[in-house]
């Protein structure tokens, strides 16, 4: 029988997942979180964990090196990937806004500056809205982008909104919401369907019992 390989992403994503398995009695004894090793068996080798980088989770399981992955509704809008998207687990729960100076408003400009850390995203949002955009990508530190005139506003994850305040930005528009989700390559949903299912199935119990 194949192993079901489930891409993991480092971090938060990585301690929920391995604590639900273990709900499941799923348990991977050789994981420790001061070890090297990136492949994890589980006792009676039937589910292996790969960790990645979180932003590579949806590539790892497009590309179906991986079965199933564990990522934010984040990183899988600003990949684009092709993959289903089966389970919200609820987890990391934020959302995406458009952020700016209090008094900022979109006017008659014809075309506005975005700063992100998720091009993309910002891209298609305001794609659907019919508005033409320039988008600045920015690794770190993207609030800063509007107090010093490099964009007209922001596309970035909300949680409390401290930073935005502290900063002496709002919010000017909701996005979606973000949480972690289960996704599932689209060859193996066909070709280990029945073990799939079981898996999603048994996460959503989960899911559900933590949310009572």
């Amino acid at each position: 029988m194949n192993e079901i390989t489930i891409a993991l992403g480092k971090g938060r994503l990585e301690s929920f997942t391995l604590q639900a398995f273990k709900k499941l009695g799923i348990e991977f004894p050789d994981f420790t979180k001061d070890s090297r090793k990136l492949i994890f068996n589980d006792r009676e080798n039937i589910y292996q964990i790969v960790l990645v980088k979180a932003s590579d989770v949806p590539t790892y399981v497009e590309k179906g090196a991986a079965d199933i992955g564990i990522v934010g509704k984040d990183t899988l809008l600003e990949s684009g990937a092709d993959v289903f998207e089966v389970l919200d687990l609820g987890f990391g729960q934020c959302k995406f806004a458009v952020a700016g100076l209090p008094d900022y408003t979109y006017g008659s400009a014809s075309k506005i500056t975005v700063a992100s850390k998720y091009p993309n995203v910002a891209r298609n949002f305001y794609h659907k809205k019919g508005m033409s955009i320039e988008t600045i990508k920015l690794n770190g530190s993207v609030e800063l982008a509007p107090l010093i005139g490099l964009s007209d506003v922001i596309v970035d994850i909300v949680e409390t909104g401290t930073t935005l305040k502290e900063n002496g930005l709002v919010v000017l528009e909701d996005i979606s919401e973000i949480s972690a989700r289960l996704i599932v390559n689209k060859a193996s949903f066909k070709t280990k369907t029945d073990r799939i299912h079981s898996l999603i199935e048994e996460m959503q119990s989960i899911v559900e019992r933590e949310m009572v």
